[in-house]
């Protein structure tokens, strides 16, 4: 696939907007947390290079066993791929076997997915597209926001900045006044006055906000949620002077650069061709586990303001999610954990997963929309000042 002079023209300008594609598809991986390393790209396009078919299937497999080594990157590369390489995936089609009279419907979902797990599935198939071992993930759909909410925004952007704490800087700056005397600039300006020193300079630290860091639930459990929680995070964005944001259902999603549009609702669109994990499922422990893997996300919540907007609905074992919000404890300034379900007063973290994390939280409060998450900013943002005190309840 690597043009050459034997090839005409036409060829190699093909083959230069193959190539192109590749290198836009392999970002998105390394976008989205996949270890995409130099020597894994060079071995894919190298496969991809001396590969004797052009089908789609045998792209698909390529990439697969070149670029990801986890179960979780293959969720996260499945969808991607097929977003770059095909525009209708389709769930693979198992082939029939026979099944127990008792099995009933809930045969041919287990099929089915039996079926992913085997090359063949994909190879029989020609392009592959009717046999893609993803389903079309969830896209983010919300209704334009209303007149109050764009008022609760506003308000949002208003007080967000004044409600943070403030962290000293570790570089030292210019002053006319400081602590420390700055011998560089005192000497600077003494060679210019044959020696005398007319005039001290001065250094200090100064003061800056500390980055706040959101994660936020799009499962299917927190769907009715998900439009207002995204909104407080277009306003932290825009407001704030150090801020990420990341979603996770099923896995995590860095969607700080889509959500920095001006305007929320075009905030929201452009977040809906990025989070292709909406309204499905959730792994709580993994996507923080996976948060926390990665340097360069982890970096973001070291000695930050981290604020979890979930249910804290984990299905299966909840060893991960607790060892997961135990380490973000221990990296950030403070953690608080906002659900819904605390609004209401009678809650208590009884489930197996919020009673093991609760120990480890600055807060567990209720917030379920804008005018619950201003209410908080306002009042109970407090805490995130003075020393730490370890909150051993709801809080709610």
């Amino acid at each position: 696939m690597i043009p050459s002079s034997e090839h005409p023209p036409g060829r190699a300008v093909r083959t230069r907007h193959m190539a192109e594609h590749l290198h836009g598809f392999l970002r998105d991986l390394t976008d989205h947390g996949v270890g995409v390393s130099v020597a894994k790209k060079i071995h894919f396009l190298r496969a991809v290079e001396l590969s004797e078919h052009d089908d789609l299937a045998n792209l698909y497999w390529i990439g697969r066993i070149s670029l990801t080594t986890s179960p979780g990157e293959h969720e996260v590369f499945d969808p991607i791929f097929w977003r770059w390489f095909s525009a209708t995936p389709a769930a693979p089609v198992a082939k029939p076997e026979p099944a127990p009279p008792d099995d009933g419907p809930a045969a041919a979902p287990n099929a089915a997915r039996d079926s992913a797990d085997h090359p063949h599935t994909l190879a029989d198939r020609g392009t592959g597209q009717a046999a893609s071992p993803a389903t079309r993930p969830g896209r983010l759909t919300f209704r334009p926001t209303t007149a109050a909410e764009a008022q609760l925004i506003a308000l949002l952007r208003r007080d967000l900045p004044a409600a943070l704490p403030r962290d000293v800087s570790r570089r030292r700056r210019p002053a006319r006044r400081g602590d420390v005397l700055d011998l560089r600039r005192v000497m600077r300006e003494a060679a210019r006055t044959h020696g005398e020193v007319l005039s001290l300079r001065w250094r200090h630290r100064p003061s800056r906000q500390r980055r706040i860091t959101l994660l936020i639930d799009v499962s299917g459990s927190m769907k009715q949620h998900s439009a207002d929680l995204l909104r407080f995070g277009h306003a932290v964005l825009t407001s704030c002077e150090r801020a990420e944001v990341f979603t996770f259902g099923t896995r995590l999603t860095h969607a700080s650069g889509a959500l920095r549009a001006a305007d929320p609702d075009a905030a929201v669109e452009a977040l809906s061709a990025v989070v292709l994990d909406a309204d499905g499922g959730t792994r709580i422990g993994t996507a923080l586990r996976d948060f926390l893997t990665n340097r360069r996300f982890s970096t973001m919540a070291r000695g930050a303001v981290v604020i979890v907007f979930s249910d804290g609905l984990e299905r299966g074992d909840c060893s991960a999610m607790t060892d997961a919000v135990r380490r973000l404890a221990r990296l950030s300034h403070r953690l608080l954990w906002w659900s819904p379900l605390a609004c209401d007063p009678a809650y208590r973290p009884v489930t197996r997963a919020m009673a093991a994390i609760t120990d480890h939280l600055d807060a567990l409060t209720g917030v379920c929309d804008l005018r619950t998450a201003h209410d908080q900013v306002t009042s109970a943002f407090s805490l995130v000042r003075g020393p730490r005190v370890r909150r051993h309840h709801s809080g709610v």
